[in-house]
């Protein structure tokens, strides 16, 4: 009698700055079941902050407790993939002459100097290559790097909770994971918005598309921000407004679904400066791949269902815009059955990585 196959499990972290992310999955014959999940702040619920108080040494405690809650034995975790992300790391497709395989690696780190922002001696780098052309024999590759420090910072947090790091991703990598993975992905050129606390991870790529990211510098916190000045609110009661309200002022304003207006003469909204940032970022898209087929724009992460965001971001940019169910194609337990929360992505994305 045969004996028969165990599908692999793995675990899928996305420690944020403002939240960690943890996703449980089992493997089956074609895609995936849904065992598990947890989020969890980092920081005490409607406290005012800023990024420069959120030490990355919080993370540990926190990340035990949802380990344990979700009754996850570290010892037993096979396959555990995690992401950095922010100014320690970069990613960059570039086009090369074709080499042969035992050459390409000491190439391609002399030639990530000329394209990465890291210096040399701080850098661990890795790519992919992602197609050879035919009539060129120009070799496609993707370069992803980071810094010595961020992965031990990193991997430190992993340490402190028993787990054996895994495979590290890059956030940019693993958004766009988590829809090419879980989604019938046609040709044409995506756009994934990841909006994060502190910052929108912008993703462009398609299966013919050339691979770009960069980060805007406004996200949930911003917004909450906004509204602290806009309806004169302490931090933890313009929370609250935000996700009941979201864009949509109350009163006769909401009535009218008016967006939130400019603060004042001179200064931007958060969707204002996400909008012109991504408007911008897009421009440099088309003049440096030639490709402007954007199919659509997927939203994720934690502010990513706020009340009237779509709506702005599809009007401000022209094109079609969606918030990402990150589990519309997913085996789950009904206990599930309601959760879509579109700030799984990144961790769902990790989850689903291949060996």
């Amino acid at each position: 009698m045969a004996k028969k196959k165990s599908f692999k499990e793995s675990l899928g972290i996305d420690i944020g700055t403002h939240s960690i992310k943890v996703v449980h999955l089992k493997r089956l014959h074609q895609g995936y079941k849904l065992l598990n999940y947890g989020i969890r702040q980092t920081i005490p619920q409607g406290m005012d902050y800023t990024f420069s108080d959120l030490s990355n040494d919080r993370h540990a405690p926190i990340l035990g407790e949802m380990l344990r809650s979700l009754r996850i034995r570290t010892k037993h975790v096979k396959q555990l993939v995690t992401a950095i992300g922010g100014d320690d790391t970069s990613i960059k497709q570039i086009k090369t002459i074709f080499l042969p395989e035992d050459e390409l690696e000491s190439a391609l780190f002399f030639e990530a100097k000329k394209h990465m922002p890291i210096s040399g001696s701080e850098m661990i780098l890795d790519f992919q290559v992602l197609s050879v052309e035919e009539k060129t024999n120009n070799m496609n590759i993707l370069l992803a790097s980071a810094t010595k420090d961020a992965l031990k910072a990193h991997t430190d947090v992993l340490n402190a909770v028993g787990l054996t790091p895994g495979t590290v991703d890059l956030e940019a990598l693993a958004v766009a994971n988590s829809f090419r993975f879980n989604s019938f992905v046609e040709d044409g050129t995506y756009v994934i918005l990841n909006i994060g606390a502190h910052k929108t991870n912008m993703v462009v790529f398609g299966p013919q598309s050339k691979f770009f990211t960069r980060d805007i510098s406004w996200g949930g916190y911003h917004f909450t921000k906004d509204v602290m000045k806009k309806q004169k609110l302490d931090f933890e009661a313009a929370e609250k407004y935000k996700h009941e309200n979201g864009l949509i002022e109350s009163g006769d304003a909401k009535e009218k679904e008016q967006p939130l207006s400019m603060l004042d003469i001179t200064e931007k909204t958060t969707e204002e400066q996400i909008a012109v940032e991504a408007k911008r970022s897009l421009r440099f898209y088309v003049k440096e791949a030639g490709d402007s087929d954007f199919r659509k724009i997927l939203l994720v992460g934690g502010s990513a269902k706020l009340k009237g965001l779509p709506e702005y971001l599809q009007e401000s940019l022209n094109i079609p815009v969606e918030v990402f169910n990150p589990f519309v194609d997913l085996e789950m337990p009904d206990k599930f059955r309601d959760k879509k929360d579109p700030q799984l992505a990144m961790a769902l994305g990790l989850a689903m990585r291949p060996d």
